[in-house]
């Protein structure tokens, strides 16, 4: 059955919460058959209580208010029972029924309300996600691509990290960043850069000059913040651009203040440092000249694991970080899907569920020759 045939037919709907009615119904009868049993001097209707209170557990304002009116009633018949609704001990006993029972039933219905708003807002987070953040390709070109974000807020899908893939002529251009700061600043600065390198990607020959038009981008971003901004002059973003040519074993990076990537080759694991990294994009407007481009050897079968500043200082209760390449250095052996599964697990399990920052893991791994289609290769390339 559809969700729209659920919807219009909410009776066939079954839900394991529908059996715990029997719970409240049960109590009032065994309330009720009590009361009825015991003398008039002992007194069990205020009990009834419990019921309502229950209901609001499991059951909406509805079935919460059938329960508590079920209850009243309840009373009102045992207090025909033992002497009639002239006794002022049973007035009053039912009125502080009936209150609670309303307010029980207030209670339940303020908290539908926000659940159904949290609901909402989540789902508008979500979307903002997938516009944000598209879900990246398993194959581009001859790369295996797996990745994941992890949001530090509980309640909430996207933050300040940022990641996306572009195919250009015979390379993938990769970036990864991370924006200082939370919140929808923060969501701003990311697709602002994100929106930019989408388009640069495919207008630039070389990193330096992508690196420099993204720079360029960031900046005018952030000169519109209001002057009374206290922290308008802080606001930056580290980046790592990544290139990597479909037919040469080679990658080329250039470091912005982010976090060097891990090389992952014949079970070791080994840092991707630039002997010069540049300051964070939206710094201070640099040239290309500014952007040293790192070349190293990236063959067939390695993997590059990318990821953010939440990774590496993420800490357990004992205040330790995350020691990424040492874990790292476990799983040497498993492809990037599940590499990038075992490091969010692992990383979860090592902060109990609570990161302090935003997360965001990337692994690329070179696929050899004969497990992807051939492109038709650039003029002058010999096979």
């Amino acid at each position: 059955m559809s969700l729209g045939q659920r919807l219009a037919h909410p009776r066939q709907v079954w839900q394991p919460s529908h059996a715990l009615v029997a719970i409240p119904l049960v109590l009032i009868a065994a309330i009720t058959l009590a009361d009825i049993r015991t003398p008039e001097s002992v007194q069990l209707g205020p009990l009834l209580v419990v019921a309502p209170a229950i209901t609001t557990a499991f059951g909406g304002y509805r079935l919460t208010g059938l329960i508590g009116a079920l209850a009243v009633g309840t009373q009102v018949v045992t207090a025909e029972l033992h002497g009639g609704l002239a006794t002022t001990n049973h007035i009053s006993q039912i009125i502080a029924l009936t209150i609670l029972s309303v307010f029980t039933m207030i209670v339940c219905f303020v908290r539908d309300r926000r659940t159904a708003e949290l609901a909402q807002v989540r789902s508008v987070s979500e979307a903002a996600q997938r516009a944000l953040l598209r879900p990246l390709p398993d194959r581009l070109g001859p790369l295996h691509i797996a990745s994941s974000y992890l949001a530090a807020e509980k309640e909430a899908c996207i933050g300040g990290d940022l990641y996306a893939v572009a195919h250009t002529g015979y390379r993938t251009r990769v970036i990864v960043g991370d924006v200082r700061g939370k919140g929808l600043a923060a969501i701003g600065e990311a697709a602002t850069l994100l929106g930019s390198f989408q388009e640069a990607a495919h207008h630039h020959a070389t990193l330096p000059a992508l690196a420099e038009a993204l720079d360029r981008s960031v900046c005018r971003y952030l000169t519109g913040f209001p002057q009374a901004d206290e922290e308008a002059q802080e606001h930056f973003i580290t980046a790592l651009l990544l290139e990597i040519p479909d037919h040469s074993p080679v990658s080329r990076v250039v470091h912005c203040g982010h976090p060097p990537p891990l090389l992952i080759r014949r079970g070791h694991v080994t840092p991707v440092a630039s002997s010069h990294p540049a300051p964070p994009l939206g710094m201070s407007g640099l040239g290309p000249e500014t952007y040293d481009t790192h070349t190293f050897s990236f063959h067939a079968g390695d993997i590059l694991l990318l990821y953010t500043d939440g990774v590496m200082e993420a800490r357990d209760r004992s205040r330790a970080f995350y020691p990424l390449q040492e874990r790292v250095a476990q799983w040497t052996q498993n492809n990037p899907k599940t590499l990038v599964q075992c490091v969010e697990q692992d990383l979860l399990a090592h902060t109990d569920g609570a990161l302090g920052d935003d997360a965001a893991i990337l692994a690329i791994q070179r696929t050899p020759r004969a497990t992807h289609p051939s492109p038709r290769q650039p003029p002058g390339t010999q096979r």
